[in-house]
């Protein structure tokens, strides 16, 4: 279900996503067998999982795109899709320069410091080490860490972890942005900065993609949002519409 028509005019196509088929293949244990000595064992096999069957969409620069669906929809492989860290078994993802993916679960190295941190953050995301040098002032005050900044990030709690991420990868003006539950962690107060500077992105030319359960975040920051749901696409259009109808189906 699509309505994409209620929404407001568009710029230019920035990611144009063209029936997109993402599969895996894992290994799940069988049903347990007689072995030919008789004793029983467990077989194990292939089994292919359809992870997104037939996704298409088109982001427009200036959009805030909310990205919703249960646990196991596809969300996070969409996004890896859109990156190109998962290939897709067929159909295909266009994209105007190379997004660039923000997720609490990224890996970070638990015994060097956040400044350390911040510089191997800043060169993965493609700055070069005069600019993370220029912005890091700017990060440590986002993230609000103080002297913990010289800290292994061992010591880090989980919500000092999340500040840190975002604050490197929202430091910088870009293009695409995904953001995969960034805002699920954290306190109100810095939560509501995050959405702010959201909005500041994607208001200077950014695309955002915002991926999250909380539908509170998702209606502060995205006008528009898909709604995935065992690798399809159910509906992409208003935020408020499409979240009614996906809050619907969970009573």
């Amino acid at each position: 279900m699509v309505a994409i028509d209620k929404l407001p005019d568009r710029g230019a196509p920035v990611v144009v996503v063209d029936d997109l088929h993402v599969k895996y293949r894992v290994y799940a244990t069988g049903r347990a067998a007689k072995d030919r000595s008789g004793l029983l064992a467990k077989t194990r096999g292939i089994r292919e999982v359809h992870a997104l069957k037939g996704v298409s969409f088109v982001a427009y620069e200036n959009e805030s795109i909310g990205v919703i669906g249960s646990n196991g929809s596809g969300k996070s492989t969409l996004m890896r899709a859109l990156t190109g860290l998962t290939p897709p078994a067929s159909g295909a993802v266009y994209a105007r320069s190379r997004p660039n993916l923000l997720g609490v679960g990224a890996a970070l190295l638990p015994n060097l410091s956040g400044a350390r941190n911040i510089i191997l953050g800043g060169l993965a995301l493609g700055y070069t080490r005069s600019e993370v040098k220029e912005l890091e002032p700017g990060i440590v005050d986002f993230a609000e860490l103080g002297e913990s900044i010289d800290l292994p990030m061992r010591t880090y709690s989980s919500g000092m972890q999340a500040r840190l991420k975002f604050s490197i990868a929202a430091a910088r003006q870009h293009d695409i942005l995904i953001i995969d539950e960034a805002l699920a962690v954290g306190d109100r107060r810095f939560r509501k900065r995050s959405e702010a500077r959201i909005r500041e992105i994607a208001e200077t030319a950014g695309t955002i993609f915002l991926v999250s359960h909380s539908m509170g975040s998702i209606r502060d920051t995205c006008q528009r949002t898909i709604w995935l749901n065992k690798g399809t696409l159910m509906m992409d259009g208003p935020t408020d519409e499409v979240i009614e109808a996906y809050e619907a189906t969970r009573k």
